[in-house]
């Protein structure tokens, strides 16, 4: 999935199987440190591994850390089936009522369309005055530039309570 182009277009150049290797050590690591992670995502019917989705500590200070940081990563053929919404959504629950946590924050290059569509989805707010520059990227880099969504315990409190999904969502 690293090494799929597509995947990677707004996350970096494509991974090489040793830098992939790495990335799931990191992730491993993460567990052990904090007790929750990304965590391998598989379809229900099937249990074919489609990618990861999960919370994380951001490993760069920014304005807007220490928080926790909601994620996903999904492979291109299961892109716009809803699955990373779905995912994230249950991910959210978790934050908030198994770890208590009081916020999620998420962030992404500006022109990832995709995965903002999934923030909002999620409730996430954007506030273009939290836009930042990505500390692990170089001056001049296309994919420098970042939005900031936020999500409050207490916001996904009445989202949950008294909204009503459309047509082509569910809670």
């Amino acid at each position: 999935m690293g090494a799929d182009r597509r995947v990677m277009e707004f996350l970096g150049e494509p991974m090489s199987r040793q830098q992939s290797d790495e990335a799931v050590e990191r992730i491993e690591a993460h567990f052990r440190t904090h007790g929750f992670g990304l965590c391998a995502t598989e379809l229900a019917e099937s249990g074919e591994f489609i990618g990861f989705i999960g919370l994380a500590v951001p490993t760069f200070e920014a304005a807007f850390t220490p928080w926790v940081e909601i994620g996903w990563r999904l492979a291109a053929e299961y892109w716009n089936a809803g699955l990373a919404t779905e995912g994230a959504r249950e991910t959210v629950r978790y934050a908030f009522e198994e770890l208590g946590l009081p916020e999620l924050v998420s962030f992404t290059t500006i022109r990832n369309e995709r995965s903002r569509r999934v923030m909002a989805k999620l409730g996430m707010t954007h506030d273009a005055t939290e836009n930042f520059d990505h500390p692990k990227l170089p001056a001049g880099d296309l994919l420098r530039r970042h939005v900031l969504y936020r999500l409050t315990r207490e916001k996904w409190v009445i989202q949950l309570h008294f909204s009503v999904p459309s047509d082509n969502e569910s809670r």
